[in-house]
């Protein structure tokens, strides 16, 4: 019998989870470690954060769940991955620190066979000062429970404008090298129908602030759709949304420091600039979670196995090269580690190899470009790879057998612009493949009958729909395998 430890239980790491469990769990150890009780639909904390569900809506419990499957439920956070064993011995480890109540700060080590790194991100407010719901001036979305309190004090904004005062909403990213600007966008969208639904869009001045070279962006070197039979861009898509709703944009922005009531920012010009406002819900720099890694001797090879981000190597190609020579070809397939077959990184918790969006950077040198995307179908369909090459490595295969290349693969994203069931509004998007292959596609980098956006209430149901056919998923309900990633 072997074990498989998968380090998190987000949307990747329950997606390897699940469907371990469902073609292995009889015959193998299956661990999930996550520092987290609940597991979290992300996508619809946006709703969340208007008002519209509650936290409950969105969560739901990880040791429940999976206590009623195979899978070995640790409530822990990972320190430190050991992928040669130490000096007493050469089975490979991972040590863990545990986070529930019961066992809080009591360190295990637990060894694997195979291991999945799905840690996620690191929400790195502290890469700008000021920046968070926690420790700064600003609230967040990224979490339920930040998405709760987001919602608290957008309502306390609202109530001020029924008093007849002003308010200043500003959103976005906050900083230069943000990635999760979809988030951001769909929240802009949902507190601008939220206003006029409480009768008080008019006292509110509503501003977009990103670090996108052009609206449109998404870390994704921007796109052109087709829209009702003609083509565009995705720059005038998303003018159009904001036009339309009286929201102004900055963008080229790096946000530099948050005071209570003021935004520093900088942009591409090299000027700075201060922004006031009276509620911001600005999203963070992602970083690595900062797991370590020992060889057997006990030597720090962290540098070998991570990018300094904090994100884990796999088969990538992490070669330096000018933004007019990066290559489809350089983006992972199987995400297993270069060193070592057992290991493999999902989701957010792989490197990219480059950024998709070409690298750009102010007057004064300070990077302003939106890093790559890596969340959303992307991030089930290489965790469900990962898990095919798990399964068919322990019946026998010498190396991976299935593949998920961003550059090989379409994603789809229904972004609400308003919930409501007869007045919401989604914008619907579709994009082949995620990162540009301009070899294959050299008009557009994208097959253009692949790429496409609408908006309109059937996104807005289609949002609807999806958000409890994925928790019906998540929670292995009956048939759920049928129900696609």
């Amino acid at each position: 019998m072997s074990r498989v430890v998968i380090l998190g239980a987000g949307i990747s790491g329950h997606t390897v989870a699940r469907y371990l469990n469902k073609w292995i769990g009889r015959q193998h150890e299956i661990v999930v470690v996550s520092p987290n009780a609940k597991w979290n639909w992300i996508p619809s904390n946006i709703w969340v954060g208007v008002g519209q569900m509650a936290e409950k809506d969105v969560t739901f419990d990880l040791a429940e769940l999976y206590g009623k499957t195979h899978v070995d439920f640790r409530q822990a956070k990972a320190v430190s991955i050991h992928p040669e064993g130490n000096t007493g011995s050469a089975q490979p480890f991972v040590t863990v620190e545990y986070t529930n109540p019961a066992k809080a700060g009591v360190q295990e080590n637990i060894s694997y066979d195979f291991l999945v790194n799905a840690t996620g991100p690191k929400l790195n407010f502290g890469a700008t000062e000021g920046l968070g719901p926690e420790h700064g001036h600003t609230v967040s979305v990224c979490t339920a429970s930040h998405a709760q309190e987001a919602n608290h004090k957008l309502q306390a904004s609202i109530d001020a404008m029924r008093r007849g005062e002003l308010q200043t909403i500003v959103i976005g990213t906050g900083h230069g090298m943000c990635t999760c600007q979809g988030a951001a966008f769909e929240y802009i969208y949902n507190v601008d129908h939220t206003l006029r639904e409480a009768g008080v869009r008019d006292k509110a001045r509503l501003i977009w602030i990103s670090n996108e070279y052009e609206l449109g962006d998404f870390g994704m070197g921007g796109v052109h759709i087709k829209r009702g039979g003609y083509i565009t861009n995705g720059k005038t898509f998303a003018e159009s949304l904001m036009v339309e709703r009286g929201i102004e944009w900055i963008t080229r922005a790096h946000v530099k420091k948050v005071e209570a009531g003021k935004i520093h920012y900088e942009t591409m010009d090299g000027t700075f600039h201060e922004l006031a406002f009276d509620f911001s819900m600005l999203i963070p720099p992602f970083a690595g979670v900062g797991l370590k890694a020992f060889n057997k001797t006990g030597e720090d090879i962290t540098s070998q196995m991570f990018a300094p981000n904090g994100f884990m190597k796999v088969d990538a190609d992490y070669t330096q090269r000018p933004y007019l020579e990066w290559s489809a070809r350089d983006w992972p397939k199987t995400y297993q580690t270069p060193s070592f077959r057992n290991i493999f990184a999902v989701g957010i918790a792989f490197a990219p190899p480059h950024l998709i969006s070409k690298p750009m950077q102010s007057a004064n040198g300070t990077p302003i470009n939106p890093t790559a995307p890596r969340t959303g179908m992307p991030s089930a369909a290489m965790a469900k790879a990962v898990a095919m090459s798990i399964r068919d490595m322990l019946n026998g295969a010498d190396k991976p057998t299935h593949t998920a290349s961003m550059a090989e693969m379409g994603a789809a994203c229904v972004a609400s612009t308003g919930s409501h069931i007869f007045k919401g509004t989604a914008a619907t998007m579709t994009v082949f493949p995620v990162v540009p292959d301009y070899e294959k596609y050299p008009e557009f980098g994208r097959d253009i009958d692949l790429t496409f956006g609408e908006i309109g209430l059937a996104g807005h149901w289609m949002k609807y729909l999806l958000h409890h056919a994925f928790i019906y998923q998540a929670k292995l309900r009956p048939g759920w395998s049928l129900i696609p990633d």
